[in-house]
C-alpha cells in the first residue's frame, strides 16, 4: 500500500534512510562519504522538516514502511529509498509511479532528480535521461551524482 507520510512516520523514514545509505549506497561510495551522507544516527527532525516542504509517499506492508519517495513542488524527485531487506521487489518503481501521477495531477510536464551512482540505473530504466554528471559537496565530502530528467 502506498500512502502519504504522516509526521508519525518521521523516525521510521529517518531510520530507513540512514540504514539504506549505509547498506546499499556503500557499494558505490567510500566510507567517509557514507558517514557524511547518512550521519551518525537517524535524523528524525530533518525528516520532519522535509515533510513540510515536499510531498512524501511511503510504501507500507503489514504495518512496515519498506520505502519512501519525495516530490518537491517544482517536479523534482527529492528521494526514492527502499529498505535494504526489500530491494528488487518493485517498491521503488511503485513509489516513483505514484510520484509521477502526483506531479502530472499538479500540472508538471517534466520531472527531475539528482541520482546517486547507485540510483542512476534505476531512473534510466524508468525513462529518465542523464543531463549531466556532477560533483556535489556535502558535509565536507565530494559526491558524484547525476542530474536527470523525464518528460511526463
Amino acid at each position: 500500500m502506498i500512502r502519504h507520510a504522516t509526521p508519525d512516520d518521521a523516525l521510521t523514514i529517518a531510520t530507513l534512510y540512514h540504514d539504506t545509505v549505509r547498506k546499499i549506497n556503500s557499494r558505490d561510495y567510500a566510507s567517509a562519504q557514507i558517514q557524511a551522507w547518512a550521519g551518525a544516527t537517524p535524523d528524525k527532525e530533518k525528516r520532519r522538516e522535509r515533510q513540510n516542504s515536499r510531498t512524501i509517499f511511503v510504501e507500507e506492508e503489514n504495518g512496515i514502511i519498506r520505502g519512501f519517495a519525495e516530490l518537491e513542488d517544482d517536479g523534482r524527485v527529492g528521494a526514492v529509498y527502499v529498505h535494504a531487506d526489500y530491494q528488487r521487489e518493485g517498491i521503488a518503481s511503485a513509489l516513483l509511479e505514484e510520484v509521477e501521477k502526483e506531479a502530472i495531477a499538479r500540472g508538471a510536464t517534466c520531472l527531475s532528480t539528482e541520482a546517486s551512482i547507485t540510483a542512476q540505473p534505476f531512473f534510466e530504466k524508468r525513462g529518465f535521461e542523464t543531463v549531466a554528471a556532477q560533483n556535489v559537496e556535502y558535509r565536507g565530502q565530494t559526491f558524484r551524482n547525476y542530474r536527470m530528467r523525464k518528460q511526463v
